[in-house]
């Protein structure tokens, strides 16, 4: 009776429905770099996502940057590494598009990923992981997808992006690790063009790629929490991974070069759950953004005893941590993959109040 009451009160406090989920594409890591992503084709029109690209670019990217940048993304090709610089040299000659566009276009998205993530363990020791991926672009809702990655014909590992984009935000790798990434409220665009150059200079990785080959190529949650807090990468920002054990779960906070800091669950001291959102955990949010307050509120009124895929889910679905530029919400165990579910949310996803 209590589950209920609470899951009914979330529901009644936001007005997020899930509007639909989004089409699955199937990549196999088998094919070469420069074909794997030709089954996009047969869920998008080729042009459909060329002005969709110049739209995200055109609202992230001020013109007189565009344009300026040209040159610097066209030398910069050479510098991008395998198997990226083939999927997106393929990704522009499949689309008929421009080469620094599909370059620009993919780091675009690394600028501004306002999200929330959450990971749980409930008191049989399961581990939950959501997430909400918040971005300023209405038109991410038509390029939303669900990404299996395929090896040797089976699912290696999957996750949830957008058309045109060959990093991961959000995935997981079946029974053993998930991974959502965070933007890190103290980086700023302006900063991010320098560290884009520098950083195939000094071969450091987009935080995004380095999620995708954590789930390529770790071996377990132990080995993603290594390997996603120390690896050198271009900007700050937080990657939350759970596991398939009691315990395994963890909010990473990074520099470019290492951890800042490493916030674990601690169910036995009362620690079951964490929030994440575009801050360090340990200082004020913004006064103006009261999503971590939400979520911690709805999480504890939840409680530990009945947390699991669908009341994380409910909370993930409270105003304002559901808001009116959350593209979709990812719900996920690495214990259980098949259950692995992505909604994309309605543009108005904001309080009746």
């Amino acid at each position: 009776m209590m589950l209920r009451t609470v899951v009914a009160v979330l529901a009644l406090a936001g007005s997020c429905r899930p509007q639909f989920a989004p089409p699955t594409v199937k990549i196999s890591l088998d094919d070469s770099p420069e074909v794997r992503w030709t089954p996009l084709l047969q869920v998008f029109d080729a042009d459909y996502l060329n002005k969709a690209a110049a739209t995200v670019i055109d609202s992230a990217v001020p013109k007189w940057v565009h344009h300026a940048v040209i040159p610097i993304v066209n030398s910069l090709e050479k510098y991008v590494p395998q198997p990226y610089a083939g999927e997106i040299r393929g990704m522009a000659s499949q689309l008929g598009g421009n080469l620094s566009d599909i370059i620009l276009l993919n780091f675009a998205y690394e600028i501004t990923a306002f999200c929330t993530s959450i990971v749980a363990q409930d008191q049989n020791g399961n581990v939950y992981h959501g997430r909400n991926l918040d971005y300023p672009h209405p038109v991410l809702r038509n390029l939303t997808i669900n990404i299996v990655f395929l090896k040797n014909g089976k699912a290696a590992y999957q996750g949830t992006s957008f058309a045109g984009y060959v990093g991961l935000w959000t995935g997981q790798s079946p029974h053993k690790f998930t991974i959502s990434g965070d933007q890190r409220g103290t980086e700023h665009w302006w900063n991010w063009w320098k560290n884009v150059v520098s950083a195939f200079l000094l071969h450091r990785s987009p935080a995004s790629w380095l999620v995708r080959e954590t789930l390529e190529e770790a071996e377990d949650f132990q080995d993603a929490v290594m390997r996603l807090s120390k690896t050198p990468i271009i900007t700050g920002v937080y990657y939350i991974v759970g596991g398939v054990r009691a315990g395994e779960g963890v909010v990473i906070t990074r520099d470019r070069t290492g951890p800042a800091d490493i916030w674990p669950l601690e169910p036995i001291s009362g620690g079951w759950f964490r929030v994440e959102t575009n801050f360090d955990h340990w200082l004020p949010p913004p006064p103006t953004d009261h999503r971590r307050e939400a979520a911690n509120k709805a999480l504890n009124a939840t409680g530990q005893d009945h947390i699991n895929m669908t009341s994380l889910y409910q909370v993930l679905s409270l105003y304002p941590v559901c808001n009116g530029i959350t593209i979709y919400t990812t719900v996920m165990s690495a214990a259980s993959p098949q259950n692995y579910t992505t909604v994309v949310r309605p543009q108005l996803c904001i309080s009746t109040d």
